[in-house]
């Protein structure tokens, strides 16, 4: 087998603008939404396994925890990485493919502060502070992030499954076109 020379992803504590921000999530979000369309629920998204080739072009890699789903069909078991789990998967219920796009929500707010929404000094600690889901958006380190991408943060970091967004809502959320209007104004 012949893979793609890739290189690991360097945003693990630094800040990206948001309009960088916005290409990585884009390019994420558009590989979320392609594993879903054929029917894989990554479940162990988090930046360790996202990757870049020489042109940058994101790779989303280590599917070693993937299982495949049906609509209404829904996924048990837990996995995942500290941070980057979903409630839903850490309280013991059934779950399904939009335990990604919490993930990659944990991974989009990183990439915007350095941090991940929900700390803890041991994994245990960790755990419960995703349980409890209390999204803060601290006003030192939020005061130059746009509304928008807040709105955004909270649609993926919803507690509440059926309201949370699916990977496709994810790709049609305003923040991608105003970051890409900035742009091309700068």
């Amino acid at each position: 087998m012949v893979l793609d020379l890739c290189y690991e992803s360097e945003f693990h504590h630094s800040v990206m603008p948001e309009a960088a921000a916005a290409s990585v999530m884009w390019q994420l979000m558009q590989a979320v939404a392609h594993c879903h369309r054929l029917g894989v629920a990554h479940r162990d998204i988090k930046p360790d396994n996202i990757l870049f080739d020489e042109d940058s072009r994101l790779k989303l890699a280590d599917l070693g925890s993937a299982e495949l789903f049906s609509e209404g069909q829904p996924m048990s078991g837990v996995v995942g990485t500290p941070h980057y789990v979903a409630p839903e998967v850490l309280a013991g219920r059934d779950y399904n493919e939009k335990v990604d796009v919490w993930s990659a929500g944990v991974v989009f707010y990183q990439l915007l502060v350095g941090f991940a929404p929900f700390r803890g000094d041991s994994p245990v600690e960790i755990f419960e502070a995703v349980v409890r889901g209390n999204l803060r958006f601290p006003t030192r380190v939020f005061s130059a992030v746009s509304a928008a991408a807040k709105d955004l943060l909270r649609r993926m970091l919803c507690r509440d499954v059926s309201r949370r967004f699916s990977a496709e809502q994810v790709l049609r959320h305003p923040w991608f076109s105003i970051c890409e209007q900035n742009m091309r104004t700068e």
